[in-house]
């Protein structure tokens, strides 16, 4: 006998209660089971009933032989509507207004089928034949009555009687947001007997919303009370229950709760799966800087990027990174025939694999995890070659601008070489669309990463011009992504961040006027999907990332998160200009400088072209400079390639 069990024997629980446990944790067979015998009790009942109405409560009219003679016709009429319609489908804990309007068309379509047997003809005479109309529809009544009864008994146990008495409850808890989400954690909370949440309330903007029930627990009022209702209902946790919420009211829902000491604060997780969206406890996040600087609300066209991917062959190019993982991760959730994860890093590579098990472990024979450098023509052929993906997402690339600028030929033989031989094994294996990932540091760069990953950008969009004029054969069409600083990417400042802060401080920033454009990871690689079923061909698409942060305000409410006082309990030290790094950073979202598309965080940068033939040609002499580590060749011709380019690291500056 289980521990749930025994908690129930101990706490004098009565003999019904106990009954409705054990229904409740048997299998579906049992379940089905159970119905079908309960159903045929009802049905006796229901009939027996009907009858003793019809006599007038008559005892002395001998019932048993009247339901000898018509019982089987109800029964099997009764039984074989239900199972037609369905109701012993029916999730007994979930029941609802579908359910049992179901349960009503089964119980009339079974009285009106009795009712026409019934009926005087010429051609055969039944038991039934006769039977007076009247107690066709009370048999109804009762039946109608007892099944739906029995059908809503666990609902009603769960969310009223079981509510009211359970003894041992967890943290009082308010959800903001009373739509499907919120609901989805009611259910999920029930379902593990609020041993770690005990539903208080919600807080919905929706004013129809207010004062109504879901699951029991009432909608108490607007957001804006939350400070209120946490005070008068002893609140220890919050939990955030609205996923399009962007990161200002999310942040403002924050502050409000830790102003009025709530420990517990979570949000709903990312979703994956946007067919079967799965919300539940476990998967409850911590509030993150991430959330509270980035999160935005991005719509995309779900059934346009499934179009897209669905029963594709996708081949990712540094699968292992920051957004190489988490497009791959998305891409998993709209069903491609095979996804073939290119990395060069295999420790990265193996721990992607294991987060993918755990996600999808349905894809387990769809993912191929592929060992390899895209400098080396020779394994991205080959793995072309092998695999012959359809759709190709370029994310490979060096990105880190201090070390590119110590180290500027690496950077032009990963992000130019290793994107020209990309584009061209996707050009000779004929894919379908490629699409790099490029940044914000390619317009007008001042760093060798920055004019590297333009370099990357001039060959791949001068390539699909080259084939779209029909000067080289092909079908391959081209298009670059280019957003601003991910939040949370490997290397990036908010991981320096959390590590200097774990360490008791100083939080280094370079400048106090130094601002970045942020997007969380999950928001910019969706961005990357939708661009890339846009359809477009030879186009740079950049995004908006909405307003630009202060890097001295984000370590600000990242020493604030972890429980500290800025300047106090955490110093916060400036350290000046790294390396070729700008006081800010421009992406061209601006409407003179783009076009726009259907998406409007969206647009077209109108960016200058170039000849495909001259420009290779060009390029070439670079590539060599870079391969003999001819450093000062190597900035004299990105010079020249890239004329924006205007190096503000010192050493390079004289080269």
């Amino acid at each position: 006998m289980n521990n749930s069990y025994d908690s129930f024997e101990k706490s004098g629980r009565s003999f019904w209660a106990r009954l409705l446990y054990d229904l409740t944790h048997t299998s579906a067979l049992s379940r089905f089971l159970f119905f079908i015998l309960a159903d045929v009790f009802i049905i006796i009942l229901s009939l027996y009933l009907s009858f003793l109405v019809h006599f007038d409560f008559n005892f002395q009219v001998p019932y048993a032989e009247l339901l000898r003679e018509v019982l089987l016709f109800f029964i099997v009429l009764k039984i074989g509507s239900f199972t037609v319609f369905r109701i012993y489908r029916i999730t007994w804990r979930y029941v609802g207004v579908a359910d049992l309007l179901n349960i009503v068309l089964a119980v009339v379509i079974a009285e009106m089928a009795l009712l026409i047997l019934s009926l005087p003809n010429s051609f055969f005479h039944l038991p039934i034949t006769g039977l007076a109309k009247r107690i066709f529809l009370v048999d109804g009544f009762f039946t109608l009555a007892f099944i739906s009864g029995l059908r809503v008994s666990k609902k009603l146990y769960m969310e009223v009687i079981r509510e009211k008495t359970v003894t041992h409850k967890g943290k009082r808890t308010l959800i903001i947001g009373a739509g499907n989400t919120g609901e989805m954690l009611i259910r999920d909370m029930a379902r593990n007997g609020f041993a770690d949440y005990y539903p208080i309330g919600f807080l919905d903007d929706d004013r129809m919303k207010v004062g109504t029930y879901v699951h029991g627990v009432k909608v108490l009022g607007k957001v804006a009370r939350l400070g209120d209702v946490i005070s008068q209902n002893q609140v220890v946790a919050v939990i955030i229950a609205i996923p399009s919420l962007n990161h200002q009211p999310l942040r403002e829902l924050y502050e409000s709760a830790r102003k009025s000491k709530v420990g517990t604060i979570k949000v709903v997780p990312r979703i994956y799966d946007f067919d079967k969206p799965d919300i539940s406890l476990k998967g409850l996040e911590d509030i993150s800087i991430e959330d509270l600087v980035g999160r935005q609300v991005i719509s995309v066209d779900y059934r346009g990027i499934r179009d897209f991917l669905e029963g594709k062959s996708v081949l990712v190019t540094g699968a292992g990174g920051s957004i190489g993982m988490e497009i791959v991760t998305q891409v998993c959730a709209f069903g491609p025939r095979r996804l073939v994860l290119f990395e060069i890093d295999e420790t990265e590579l193996h721990n992607l694999g294991l987060r993918l098990g755990r996600l999808f472990p349905h894809l387990s024979g769809v993912i191929e995890y592929v060992t390899g450098d895209v400098r080396d023509e020779g394994r991205v052929r080959e793995v072309f070659g092998k695999y012959r993906p359809e759709i190709v997402f370029h994310a490979a690339a060096y990105k880190h601008v201090p070390l590119m600028e110590e180290n500027p030929c690496e950077a032009i033989l990963v992000n130019v070489r290793g994107s020209m031989n990309v584009a061209e094994a996707s050009l000779r294996y004929r894919a379908e669309k490629m699409i790099m990932v490029s940044t914000d540091k390619a317009v007008n760069p001042t760093n060798i990463m920055g004019a590297s990953k333009r370099l990357a950008e001039i060959y791949i969009q001068s390539l699909g011009m080259h084939i779209s004029k029909g000067k080289v054969p092909g079908c391959t069409r081209y298009i670059t992504t280019r957003f601003g600083n991910v939040l949370g990417s490997n290397g990036s400042v908010v991981p320096r961040f959390r590590e200097q802060i774990e360490k008791g401080g100083p939080v280094t920033v370079t400048h106090p006027e130094i601002t970045r454009y942020f997007m969380t990871i999950p928001e910019a690689c969706r961005l990357v999907l939708e661009a890339a079923a846009m359809g477009g061909d030879s186009e740079i698409y950049v995004f908006d990332m909405g307003t630009p942060v202060k890097i001295s305000e984000l370590a600000r409410r990242m020493i604030e998160l972890a429980g500290y006082q800025p300047d106090t309990d955490i110093k916060i030290k400036y350290t000046g200009f790294r390396p070729g790094e700008k006081l800010y950073e421009e992406v061209l979202s601006d409407e003179e400088n783009t076009l726009p598309t259907k998406h409007p965080k969206i647009r077209v940068a109108q960016a200058r072209t170039y000849e495909f033939e001259a420009f290779n040609n060009a390029v070439e002499p670079l590539l060599k400079a870079s391969r003999q580590v001819d450093i000062p060749a190597v900035v004299r011709l990105v010079r020249k390639l890239v004329p924006e380019y205007k190096a503000q690291n010192s050493w390079l500056e004289k080269v």
